[in-house]
């Protein structure tokens, strides 16, 4: 099982990457701002939907808060758009097909499911400041109440 080195206080590890659309996107596009770069482990599926959700509804006060919300899976940039659409989602996602930006966050890793050894994302949310350092870091993700749990975590319930 990988584990998550990364910690509150780390710097947020540099990554180059592509969104939905093909477009270009790194972590200093962010600086500046606060940043909520979640890891799921794929599109359309239930624990995804209701984390992608939960973030969709709750984004206006994120954003309010001086918050980027920014999605990483393996999933392809069609795949994003189809989610993107499907579930109205107002924020970037990045199509991490070759788990670069998961391994610079130490979330690709080892998963058991049904007895049977994968490899795949650990869900996580790394909470970034504005000078792009880590401020938490969430391993255990509520999906359903993701929002609620990180405006806890940063003292805004």
């Amino acid at each position: 099982m990988a584990t998550i080195n990364l910690k509150s206080g780390d710097k947020a590890p540099e990554f180059v990457s592509v969104d939905q659309n093909g477009k270009q996107i790194k972590l200093s596009d962010f600086k500046g701002k606060k940043v909520i770069l979640y890891f799921y482990p794929k599109d359309n599926t239930s624990g995804c939907t209701a984390e992608a959700c939960s973030l969709r509804d709750g984004y206006e006060q994120l954003a309010n808060l001086g918050f980027e919300v920014v999605g990483v899976s393996p999933d392809s940039e069609k795949s994003h758009q189809n989610f993107i659409k499907k579930y109205n989602l107002p924020f970037r996602l990045i199509a991490d097909t070759d788990q670069k930006v998961a391994n610079l966050y130490g979330v690709w890793g080892e998963k058991k499911m049904y007895g049977k050894a994968y490899m795949g994302i650990l869900r996580t949310t790394f909470i970034i400041d504005e000078k792009g350092v880590i401020a938490h870091v969430i391993s255990k993700v509520d999906t359903g109440e993701h929002v609620k749990q990180i405006l806890e975590l940063i003292g805004k319930p």
